[in-house]
């Protein structure tokens, strides 16, 4: 089975490095990029039914409920490019539920090898990269405080004019409280994907290269 022909769900905690490996995947192999949020806005801007009512829960600033974003999914899964170019699933599912009727979708769609890859990363490491990022105000390219030697003020090398800075979700106290939300909500899913026999857990410690060589090795 080649990586076309896959159907790959990644988890792993935040900082785990899911963003970076995402646009490795699909950049190398063609997968149809599905993220929650990039489904919820091209529901929304196509003006679906579902779409309309996404929208209003994220214009009240609440969370869209799980029926709706599983029937945004499911919308998105039957479109023709995720049968022949293969999907990634980033940032879905998050709870058990989310995954149970993600997994009537995918029987009912009839997609086949599914892959869950799970980026196994300790909380040290975690804590130092995300406490350690640092974005640019203007174009949004990432960078981090070790491994860019760049700091909060610094100038942009990716854009004209940009400043870096670093965002509230990526200071210390608040790194910790989002590894303790994963831990509660999304961290379960290991185990459920594990015990039905579609998880590959995938030592994520190491550099960003040495990481997506594991990934890759694990899809062929």
């Amino acid at each position: 089975m080649t990586v076309a022909e896959r159907n790959v769900i990644l988890l792993g905690p935040p900082g785990a490095g899911k963003g970076t490996h995402a646009e490795r995947l699909v950049e190398d192999y063609g997968l149809v990029h599905l993220s929650t949020g990039n489904i919820l806005r091209e529901a929304e801007a196509a003006g679906t039914e579902l779409g309309k009512q996404a929208k209003a829960y994220m214009d009240a600033g609440e969370l869209v409920p799980d029926e709706l974003v599983i029937g945004i999914v499911r919308d998105r899964l039957a479109e023709a490019d995720t049968k022949q170019r293969g999907v990634l699933l980033d940032g879905f599912p998050r709870t058990i539920a989310q995954a149970q009727a993600l997994a009537e979708v995918i029987a009912q769609l009839e997609l086949t090898g599914l892959l869950v890859i799970n980026l196994s990363v300790s909380d040290e490491v975690l804590i130092r990269r995300l406490s350690g990022r640092r974005m640019c105000d203007n174009c949004d390219a990432i960078f981090n405080l070790d491994r860019d030697g760049v700091d909060v003020g610094d100038d942009c090398s990716e854009c004209e004019g940009g400043k870096l800075y670093q965002r509230s979700d990526d200071k210390p106290e608040t790194v910790a409280e989002r590894l303790r939300t994963y831990y509660e909500q999304t961290a379960p899913l290991i185990g459920h994907y594990t015990e039905r026999g579609l998880l590959t857990d995938i030592d994520g410690n190491a550099d960003a290269d040495a990481v997506y060589e594991r990934v890759i090795a694990s899809l062929t």
